[in-house]
């Protein structure tokens, strides 16, 4: 298994961050557009469709098309944890169908005064066998460019407070996620 992390901060509220990351609009926000990503549905853990915010227990159907000409690939993701404490947010996430053998996604947030620090953390497996090892340490090529756009994008969207509409309100009170994590 190889593990890839990045770890950016941004200036804004831990409360804004957690609730633009708890929403398919904010994975849909962050995904570049040379991934040709498009999500066909999200199901949460009760069965129904479109549930307000990703808790735990939600799955995640996309496909993905890079460049638009590369095989698509299909995932269906699932949402495995969530963790809501002072200071500090997380959710993980799993592939329960794709293109890895394995993919553990896990989305930390710490607040840091007015700021966050954003840390994705993926642990992975590409299905190559036997040299598997040497072929997930290639993968980095391909995931460095992603997650830097996903965190330099987190950063153009939140910075400043004038956030995205379809975002959850974002005050300082906590109710609005505790809620959201039940």
């Amino acid at each position: 298994m190889a593990t890839y992390s990045r770890r950016t901060r941004i200036d804004a509220p831990l409360e804004a961050v957690w609730a633009f990351h708890g929403q398919i609009d904010g994975l849909e926000a962050l995904t570049p557009g040379w991934m040709g990503l498009s999500v066909d549905g999200v199901v949460g853990p009760d069965g129904d469709a479109d549930p307000p915010a990703l808790i735990e227990g939600s799955e995640i159907t996309m496909a993905s098309r890079p460049f638009g000409v590369a095989p698509e690939s299909r995932w269906l993701s699932r949402i495995v944890a969530r963790e809501h404490g002072e200071g500090y947010r997380m959710f993980r996430d799993d592939m329960l169908g794709g293109p890895f053998a394995l993919w553990i996604h896990t989305h930390e947030f710490y607040g840091d005064g007015e700021e966050t620090v954003m840390i994705d953390t993926v642990d992975y497996e590409l299905p190559a066998g036997p040299v598997g090892p040497l072929v997930d340490r290639l993968a980095v090529v391909g995931f460095e460019p992603m997650f830097r756009y996903r965190h330099r994008r987190t950063r153009e969207l939140l910075e400043g407070g004038d956030y995205p509409e379809w975002m959850p309100s974002v005050d300082d009170d906590d109710s609005h996620t505790a809620t959201a994590d039940s």
